[in-house]
C-alpha cells in the first residue's frame, strides 16, 4: 500500500428509519473525503429502548445513486446466512454503486442470535471464523462464475447469456457445499472489497482473503505489532502483504462508542495521528468511528493530501482503483462450463 493513507468511517444502521435519515449520514461521512463507508450491523435484535436498526445492505444500496466516489462496505454476517445469498446482495450493490461495493465480514456469536434462526447452535469463534473463511471462498467463486462477456444480448436469436461463460462452482467444503453458478453477471470490480477484523480467530480468513483488515488498538505501538502480525500471516498465505491495507479504528473526542485509540482536538490532531500511523508503519490509514460532529471533519483527506499521503484517483474510480488494487482475473476463464 506503500505511503499512501486511506480514510473510512463506520456509520451505524440504527436511528430515524428513514432514507432521507441515512443518506444525509453517508453525505456527511463523504464530505471527509473518505475513500469508504462502512456500516456496522448484526444479527443482535435491539432491546425495548433501543431505536429500530435497518439492514446494513439496504442502507447501502439506497445510498448508492445519492452519493458519489465514496465505497459502500455493508457489514454481512456468514453464520445464518447463505453464501449464495451474500454473493448476489453484494454483486449487486457493486453494480448500482458503479464499482464502489464492498462487504465486510461478520460472525453470530450468541445463542440469542442462533434462536432466531433455529438452525443451528451458537458455536466457538474457532470454528464461526472457520467457517467464515469458507463462506467468503464461495462467494468469490460465485462472483467468478459469469465471465465478464457471458451476457451477450441478441435480440435476433432472443439469447442473453452465452452458457459457455457460465459455470458451476461444485464447491464442496466443511460447511457448504455450492452447485452455482450465481444468478448475478460478474459485476464491475468482479472482487468487491473483503473486510476482516483483526482477531485471532479471524486471522486465517484474512490472510487468505482481506483486501482490508481492521485493527483496534490502544497506541500507535500495538498497532504496529498487529499490522506486522497481520502482514506475516498474509505472505504465510501465499499474498502479497502490500496488497492489504490495513486500517486503524479512531474514535474521535468523546463518541460513545468502544475503541482502543481515541484522538481528541478536532481535524488537526486527527491529521497529525494519521501521519505519524502511517509514517511509521502502525497502519494504512484509519476508520473514524460513527463521530456525532461529523461535518466538523470535512475536507479531513484534502490536508491528508497536503502532507502528500492521498492516493490521486479519478472521480470515476472504483473502490479497488482507490486502494491501488487492480481487477481480478476470472477464476473460471477457459475451464469450461
Amino acid at each position: 500500500m506503500g505511503r499512501y493513507a486511506f480514510l473510512g468511517v463506520q456509520l451505524g444502521t440504527s436511528g430515524e428509519p428513514s432514507a432521507a435519515h441515512h443518506v444525509a449520514l453517508a453525505e456527511a461521512a463523504a464530505r471527509t473525503g473518505a475513500d469508504l463507508i462502512v456500516w456496522a450491523d448484526s444479527l443482535v435484535p435491539p432491546g425495548p429502548a433501543d431505536p429500530p436498526t435497518l439492514d446494513a445492505t439496504a442502507v447501502a444500496a439506497r445510498v448508492a445513486p445519492t452519493v458519489a466516489g465514496v465505497g459502500l462496505v455493508p457489514t454481512v454476517t456468514v453464520t445464518h446466512t447463505e453464501p449464495f445469498h451474500i454473493s448476489k446482495a453484494i454483486a449487486t450493490l457493486d453494480l448500482v454503486s458503479q464499482g464502489r461495493a464492498g462487504w465486510q465480514v461478520d460472525v453470530s456469536r450468541t445463542d440469542e442470535e442462533a434462536r432466531l434462526f433455529g438452525r443451528k447452535p451458537a458455536a466457538p469463534l474457532a470454528t464461526l471464523w472457520r467457517e467464515a473463511a469458507e463462506a467468503i471462498e464461495v462467494v468469490v467463486r460465485l462472483w467468478d462464475s459469469w465471465e465478464d462477456d457471458a451476457v451477450v444480448r441478441d435480440v435476433a436469436t432472443g439469447r442473453y447469456v452465452d452458457r459457455d461463460r457460465l459455470h458451476y462452482i461444485d464447491f464442496v467444503g466443511e460447511f457448504f457445499s455450492v452447485k452455482g453458478p450465481s444468478i448475478t453477471p460478474r459485476s464491475p470490480q468482479a472482487h468487491p472489497l473483503v473486510v476482516l477484523p483483526d482477531d485471532p480467530d479471524a486471522l486465517p480468513a484474512a490472510a487468505a482473503w482481506a483486501d482490508v483488515v481492521r485493527v483496534a488498538a490502544p497506541d500507535l505501538v500495538a498497532a504496529h505489532a498487529a499490522r506486522e502480525r497481520i502482514r506475516a500471516a498474509v505472505a504465510g498465505a501465499g499474498r502479497d502483504p502490500d496488497a492489504v491495507a490495513v486500517l486503524l479504528d479512531v474514535a474521535l473526542g468523546d463518541a460513545d462508542v468502544d475503541a482502543g485509540l481515541r484522538v481528541r482536538g478536532g481535524p488537526g490532531a486527527l491529521v497529525e495521528v494519521t501521519v505519524e500511523a502511517v509514517r511509521e508503519g502502525a497502519a494504512d490509514g484509519v476508520i473514524l468511528l460513527a463521530p456525532a460532529k461529523l461535518d466538523a471533519f470535512a475536507g479531513v483527506a484534502d490536508r491528508l493530501a497536503e502532507r502528500g499521503l492521498r492516493r490521486p484517483v479519478s472521480d470515476g474510480a472504483t473502490l479497488r482503483e482507490r486502494f491501488g488494487l487492480s481487477r481480478p482475473d476470472n477464476y473460471f476463464a477457459g475451464v469450461g462450463s
